[in-house]
This record gives C-alpha cells, sequence and structure tokens, in this order.
C-alpha cells in the first residue's frame, strides 16, 4: 500500500510556533547552534510509516507461537549464547541477532564509557530530567502518547511504568553494559521485542487506528524522537539544573544513544551524533505532532501522583513532599503552557528545590573529585532501582 504523504502540519500552530520561538525549543537552538526549516522534511516523513519490521517477524515467530514463559527462554538463551548464521533458528530470529552481533565500524567502547559515566556522574539529576522533563514533556505530544494508551499503560499504573523505564535506563548507561551478550545489550533487545509485541497488538486490537494521521504504532520517526529525549533532551535537563558536562561526556552521550538506538532497530539515518543534529532532526518530527488531549493530561497526572501510590516511602507525608519536589522540578525543566496544558498543578516556591540543586552542583563541582561523583551517582541510582524493583517485584524485562 503506497505510504500517505506527510506534511508539517503543525507548523504555523501556536504550540509549536512557542516551543521554538520562545520555549525550550529556542533554547535547544541556542545550545546547539541548529539551522531549523523543513528544507529536508521529505527525506524523514516517510520514517513516520515505517517500523521495525525484523523485530514484528521475530515477535511471530516466537511468542506468538510459544507459551510466553517458553518463548522468553528462547529469546534470552540467544541473548546469552548468541546466533550464528549456520544456526537452525527462524530467519527472523537469524536476522536481528546477526544484525545486533555485528559491531559498527564507528562504535567507539571510550566514548560509551565517557556516555556512561555522565549519566552516572549526575546521580540523583539524571533520574530528575529523565522523570520530570524526557518523560512527562513527552506526553504533551499526542500521538506519541497515544500507543502508551493503547496498550493500557494507565491500567498498569505509573509506578510500574516507571520501573521499567529505570530499569531499562540504569541497565544500558553503566560500564561495558553494551558489549554482546551483557545486560545492556539484552535490555536493548528485549525493549525492541516489547515494542514490537505492542505494535502488533494495537494493529490487532485497533482495527481503526489512524494510520495516515497518527503514523504506525510505535513508528520509526517516533522511536527517534524517544531516543533524542534520551539524549539531548535529557542533556538540556542536566544543563538546566546546574550540571556541568565535558565536550566528551557530551560526545560519549550521544555515541551512547545512537548505539542503543542501533541495537533497537533504529535506522542510522535518524539516529543524531551531536546537538545540532538532533535539535534539527527533532524540529522535523515536532511539526507533525498535535499538542496534549486529555490522554496525555490523564498520563502526566498519572505519573505525578506516582509519589503518593508508591509503598517505597512509608509515611504519607513523605509521598506527599515528594511529589511536591517533583512538581517543582516540572515547572521548572518544562514551558509554562506545556504545564498549563498537561494541567501540571501550581504549588508555592516552586523554584527553590532545583535553584537549590543548582547551587548544590556547583558546591559539588569543587569539593569532589569527578571520579568519586560518578561512583556515588552509580551507588544511588543502583539503589533507587533496587527499590522500585522491590516494590513491582519484577519489571517486563526481568
Amino acid at each position: 500500500m503506497k505510504e500517505p504523504v506527510l506534511k508539517p502540519i503543525y507548523k504555523n500552530s501556536p504550540h509549536f510556533i512557542s516551543f521554538w520561538t520562545k520555549g525550550n525549543g529556542k533554547a535547544l537552538i541556542d545550545l546547539s547552534g541548529a539551522e531549523v526549516n523543513f528544507d529536508t522534511f521529505e527525506e524523514y516523513a516517510p520514517y513516520f510509516y515505517q517500523y521495525d519490521e525484523i523485530g514484528d517477524e521475530v515477535v511471530k515467530d516466537i511468542y506468538f507461537k510459544k507459551s510466553y514463559p517458553e518463548a522468553s527462554a528462547e529469546i534470552d538463551h540467544y541473548i546469552r549464547n548468541g546466533v550464528s548464521e549456520n544456526d537452525s533458528v527462524p530467519d527472523s530470529v537469524k536476522k536481528l541477532f546477526l544484525q545486533t552481533q555485528q559491531i559498527p565500524d564507528w562504535l567507539d567502547y571510550d566514548l560509551l564509557k565517557s556516555g556512561a559515566e555522565l549519566c552516572m556522574r549526575c546521580n540523583v539529576d539524571s533520574l530528575i530530567s529523565l522523570r520530570d522533563y524526557c518523560l512527562i514533556g513527552g506526553y504533551d505530544y499526542r500521538f506519541l502518547s497515544k500507543p502508551l494508551i493503547a496498550t493500557e499503560a494507565l491500567k498498569k499504573g505509573a509506578v510500574k511504568r516507571l520501573s521499567e523505564t529505570l530499569d531499562f535506563w540504569v541497565n544500558v548507561t553503566r560500564y561495558d553494559a553494551l558489549q554482546i551478550h551483557k545486560k545492556g545489550y539484552e535490555f536493548a533487545i528485549k525493549t525492541r521485542l516489547i515494542h514490537s509485541y505492542a505494535r502488533l497488538n494495537i494493529k490487532k486490537n485497533y482495527p481503526d487506528w489512524n494510520t495516515a494521521e497518527q503514523g504506525e504504532p510505535i513508528n520509526n520517526w517516533d522511536m527517534m524522537a524517544t531516543y533524542i529525549g534520551f539524549s539531548l533532551v535529557f542533556m538540556h535537563g542536566l544543563l538546566k539544573l546546574g550540571n556541568t558536562i565535558s565536550e566528551k561526556e557530551e560526545r560519549g552521550h550521544f555515541h551512547l544513544w545512537k548505539y542503543v538506538g542501533y541495537l533497537l532497530g533504529i535506522p542510522e539515518k535518524l539516529l543524531p551524533e551531536n546537538r545540532r543534529q538532533a535539535t534539527e532532526l527533532f524540529y522535523h518530527w515536532t511539526a507533525v505532532q498535535p499538542p496534549s488531549d486529555s490522554d496525555s493530561v490523564l498520563l502526566a497526572h498519572s505519573l505525578l501522583n506516582e509519589s503518593l501510590v508508591n509503598p517505597i516511602l512509608k509515611y504519607n507525608f513523605q509521598r506527599k513532599n515528594l511529589r511536591y519536589l517533583h512538581i517543582c522540578c516540572t515547572w521548572f525543566l518544562l514551558d509554562k503552557d506545556v504545564c498549563e496544558r498537561l494541567k501540571i498543578p501550581e504549588v508555592s516556591f516552586k523554584n527553590a528545590f532545583p535553584k537549590t540543586k543548582i547551587v548544590l552542583n556547583h558546591i559539588f563541582d569543587r569539593i569532589w573529585s569527578r571520579e568519586k561523583r560518578i561512583a556515588i551517582g552509580d551507588r544511588d541510582q543502583r539503589k533507587v532501582l533496587k527499590d522500585y524493583l522491590g516494590t513491582t517485584k519484577a519489571s517486563n524485562f526481568r
């Protein structure tokens, strides 16, 4: 079937103009030196209707033909032991693993190490940027949120969803995690198959899905935007919270997420290597995204209220205080009009906590060595993950 012709239909909409002329989009342009226009839009628009066909075929061949425990055990075996050209396995499995086991010529393990160190060194700020900027900000993009609604993310609950995101993020951002057969590699493969499983079920259960307008569920262009969230937007959040980032750390950070994207089956053309490329790619994609709707608001409030239902903290006043701090960070990191569209509650003294974080980061930069901050950040992030996994028993990855 011929793909629809996609146009940047929201480029003149108030939400798009506001973001790119005076909001965080303008800050990203200033930060990156990007030249934003629609000269190359038609090169990228087809990805809105394309997706990971190899991953889908693996799900059809393995998960749809066996019980879930049997299928998971089989995939675990392939991840841990590898697949060769001569193995008697389905062609789809062979294609997926021969691709992910092929180390691209551009991969630099030293840069991967620097990218992992940035994620660890920024400690709790990494988790704040991930949650209160990248995740909740992503809900403002209406079509990006629809697969979450279709897969009943609200019913599953924000604690479970956050636990799974944290499980993935921590495990792909540690030292040597992305080497073949290691933990980060495993999480990338399993995430790829989770996406395919979700997409196939959406297409089966939602025959009225408007592909022409919303794109394929979990399409390649949306995947690009998600991983720009993990790279460019995440890094911008760290900078807003007063973290310093060296040139090598920044290069390493983009390199790390480029390789994660490669393992996830995202076309390399959609994997930016630096802040300028990422901003220019993001500009194109946002022009096909309408602003948030009622589903977006429900997702945002589910995440905001996660602290109130999460039993990690024992006392109710602790949970309310944590929710308040996340609301403060959300207002500080996101644009005012985005917060208003998502109906983020107004709170008093909302800049006090984020600005305190900025001051503390400047102090820590002076009194602690980079190595110490990396070690402390790694420890603290793993502790948060352990607490979440203890609450949810296990994520879909385990």
